[in-house]
């Protein structure tokens, strides 16, 4: 059972709670009730969704400190997505009835959630033309320079998020088999190294130009 739904049948009274998650840990699932707001305090989680023929998309990653799982309450709609610990994590649950009440008396709280909202669905758009738009090896350079804004490099320049082959295929729209000939050939153009899931970057600009002209 999903951390979401095990917490709304466990308590009849909304209460804030803090939990943390194994690797792989599901949060909530596509179909379930939202009941809480999620802010991630410690660790990764990938927002993800099943496709045709159970091919998994991840939709966005998130990172500390943010806040997820909200929209689908506002639109008094169950969840379009689910969501999963990608490496242990620590999540901290505020039940959604309590931050609407928060919303009645406070109009930062609103404009907060409204700048939110906005630049997700910013970020939505232009994401949606990307991924259908440019080529392969515009949308691997692209998401390439998402990790690394998001997470940031280590002290040897490698990427601060240890992606499968598969979980970056699924975040590029690519197969798994052309986001390893397209890494081969990163590394080939000494764009990238490659250790493991490792991956070093040595020229986020070639990657960055990449990205924008879309191949």
């Amino acid at each position: 059972m999903a951390i979401i739904e095990r917490i709304r049948t466990a308590n009849d009274t909304p209460t804030c709670s803090c939990t943390a998650l194994q690797k792989k840990q599901v949060i909530y699932v596509e179909g379930e009730q939202p009941t809480h707001l999620i802010c991630l305090l410690k660790g990764k989680v990938k927002i993800f969704k099943d496709g045709v023929s159970d091919r998994r998309q991840i939709i966005r990653m998130i990172r500390p400190i943010q806040y997820f799982a909200y929209r689908a309450y506002f639109a008094h709609e169950n969840y379009l997505t689910s969501a999963a610990a990608f490496e242990p994590c620590t999540i901290c649950l505020i039940p959604m009835t309590t931050i609407v009440e928060i919303m009645k008396h406070n109009f930062q709280v609103c404009r907060f959630f409204i700048h939110q909202l906005s630049l997700d669905l910013g970020i939505a758009d232009e994401r949606v033309v990307n991924l259908t738009q440019k080529h392969i090896r515009g949308r691997l350079a692209e998401s390439l320079i998402s990790l690394i804004d998001s997470y940031g490099l280590e002290e040897d320049d490698s990427i601060n998020i240890y992606l499968s082959r598969g979980d970056l295929a699924n975040h590029s729209n690519m197969t798994t088999a052309n986001v390893i000939r397209t890494l081969s050939m990163f590394v080939t153009e000494k764009i990238i190294a490659l250790d493991g899931r490792k991956i070093k970057v040595f020229d986020a600009e070639r990657l960055k130009k990449i990205s924008a002209l879309g191949r």
